[in-house]
Order: C-alpha cells, then structure tokens, then sequence
C-alpha cells in the first residue's frame, strides 16, 4: 500500500499529528493514530513484527547499557577517564529504552499510539535526544583517540575534566537538536505506522519549516560528527600504520594494529547502519514531497536508529578487554562484584589506547 507525502490537499493535519492518505482511502474523518488501529497502512502481521523487533531491543539494550554503568561504579579498574563517555553513551541508550522502544512496542501491539499526543512529544522528544547525545559521544569518543595518540597538540593528556567537558557538550548538543521542535521549529508527531514519534519530516508548513529543521539536524546532528569520526580514526590508522611499518619485526605491534584497523572500521560502519537510512529517507521525503511511498519504509529507518542502543554497547564495550572482563564476572559470578582484585588477563591493559612510541602500539 502506497501514500502520498504532498502539500496541504493531500493530508489531514492538526498540531498533533499528520495522518497519510492512502491511494484507495477516501473518508480520512476517523484515522486518527491516537484513536484506531492504523491498519489502513499494514497489515496486523507487521504490526506484531515491530513490537516483536522492539521487545528484543529492549530485552538485549536495557542489560547491556545497565552493566556498564554498573561495571564502572562496581570495578576501579574500568573508572578511567575516558570511559566516563562510555557511560554517558550508556545513559543516552537506557533515555531512549525506557521510553521509545517501550511506548513503540506497546503501540505496535495495538496498532496505533494509544498513549497520546503528549506521550507522542514526549518519545519523539527523549528518543531524539538521547540518539543525539549518543551520536556526539561515538564522536568525542574518535576525537579523544586521535587527540591522545596522533598527538596534535603536543603532549595532550585526557583528564577528568577533559572527560566532564566532553559529555556535557553532548547533553548541550543533544538539547539544541532535540528542543526546536518543543517550540515550534518543526514538530514530533506519529511517524512511519504511526506506533513511534520522531521529528515531522512528511509534511510542508510555512508553520512548522520542517524542511529547514531536517537539513539542520543533517548537518549539525549527523554530518559533523560523522566527519569527525572519519578525520579522527582516518588518521589515527595512517598513524598506526606508520609505527607498524617502522616495527615490521614486531608481531605485537602488527597485531595491535590489525585489532585497532578491525575496531575502527566496525565503529564506522555501525554509525552508517544504524543512522544512514533515517538520514538519508528523511532527506528523500522533504525533496520528493508528492511522491508515493509505502508507510512500512518510512519505520524501517526508525528500527536502524533505535537498535543503535544494542550496536553501540557491544562494539564501545565488549571490544574493550577489561569492560568484557568485568561483565563476565558479574553475569557468570565469577568474583565479587566488589572485590579490587585484577584480572590476570587483563591487568596490563588499559582502557585506552595507549600512546603511540617507536616500542609499543597497544589497542583499547
């Protein structure tokens, strides 16, 4: 089934929401997303889908995010400076848990967002805040890598203030993307299958100047991080690379350089899938408009970016040895969880990669 993304003529609107009309639909007087069943554009079957997507969201991101925050106040040895981001990406995932997947699930169950236009708001509010906020940090992240061990700036050292300053420059960047649309640059009204909320991409409004607030949030919310994650690892590899080539009799160093290229080119590519095809159909939607479309597309973007909350853990986190160490012991029991004890395996690592000498290239 196929709709219309067209100007007023084609679309029934009201501040709180936008309802698409479908080809073969005429009477659009009780289509309303906060009162019926959306069956008009799916059937019952990927209805059910989605809510069965989400609730793996939410049954492998809330464990995952949780046992960061709580490997980092439980061990010492993962309180580092620079894991301080890793946790603040973990709460930005458990913001956008507890209250998109959660209202997504259960709407997809019913069939339309039975918890209203204020609940709308508030998903499409706290889920683009807290996708923001991660984003800016998979950002800092790179930007601390390439500060520490390019060493641009001279003998840089990461301090804790370093740290502080970098996850309140996310929330603050997360506020600026995520707050517009509040007070009406834009709004947040049902999206896709209208069982989640997100920015209004669909419709055109002298009113609400959707158009410019997607083209702000792809360039200030996708494009600057994205370029900064690029420059950053780009030159951290060639960086790498250099130190191994001067130590090509060393098989620590090669090997700690192919595990850095691996880590670095997974990290790429997860940013790519999980915020590219949101990006990108947003982009196709406000420069396409009367173009038809089928409404089960436009949720799939939304999946990508909510399932960044599960991505983004396993590769910042279990690809960090001692992170990986400590949650095996609190899962599997393995120590006490308040014990100061090391771990043999992996004592001589640090949580950061470390700097960059003529002797050693060491991985996070």
């Amino acid at each position: 089934m196929m709709y219309k993304v067209n100007r007023v003529m084609d679309v029934e609107m009201s501040d709180d929401f936008y309802i698409p009309i479908p080809l073969d639909t005429t009477n659009i007087t009780a289509l309303s997303p906060f009162l019926v069943p959306q069956t008009h554009l799916g059937s019952p079957f990927f209805f059910k889908s989605m809510a069965v997507f989400m609730f793996f969201i939410l049954l492998f991101g809330i464990p995952i995010n949780f046992l960061t925050i709580l490997c980092t106040f439980l061990y010492k040895k993962v309180r580092s400076h620079f894991n301080y981001i890793l946790v603040n990406l973990a709460v930005a995932n458990l913001l956008i848990l507890f209250i998109g997947p959660t209202l997504a699930f259960y709407s997809n169950t019913q069939m339309y967002f039975t918890p209203g236009p204020l609940a709308c708001k508030i998903e499409g509010f706290a889920a683009t805040l807290g996708g923001i906020v991660g984003l800016w940090c998979l950002a800092v992240v790179a930007l601390e890598r390439y500060l520490v061990i390019c060493k641009p700036l001279g003998g840089f050292t990461f301090r804790e203030s370093h740290a502080i300053m970098g996850c309140i420059f996310t929330w603050i960047a997360g506020f600026m993307a995520a707050g517009p649309p509040l007070f009406g640059w834009s709004r947040y009204i049902p999206e896709g299958l209208q069982c989640s909320c997100g920015p209004d991409w669909y419709t055109v409004s002298n009113k609400w100047n959707n158009e410019s607030y997607v083209l702000f949030l792809f360039c200030f919310s996708f494009g600057v991080p994205l370029f900064v994650i690029i420059f950053s690892y780009g030159r951290l590899l060639m960086t790498l690379r250099a130190v191994a080539k001067q130590q090509e009799q060393s098989a620590t160093t090669q090997k700690a350089e192919r595990e850095v290229t691996k880590m670095v080119v997974i990290m790429v590519l997860g940013y790519l899938v999980c915020w590219t095809p949101y990006t990108v159909f947003a982009l196709w939607a406000i420069t396409h408009r009367g173009e038809a479309f089928d409404p089960r597309m436009a949720s799939i973007p939304s999946i990508f970016s909510k399932s960044s909350t599960v991505y983004n853990p396993v590769i910042y986190v279990f690809m960090n040895r001692q992170f990986r160490s400590c949650m095996l012991q609190l899962v599997f029991c393995g120590k006490s969880p308040f014990g100061d004890e090391e771990d043999s395996s992996v004592s001589g690592q640090s949580t950061q990669v470390s700097s960059v000498s003529s002797s050693q290239v060491a991985p996070a």
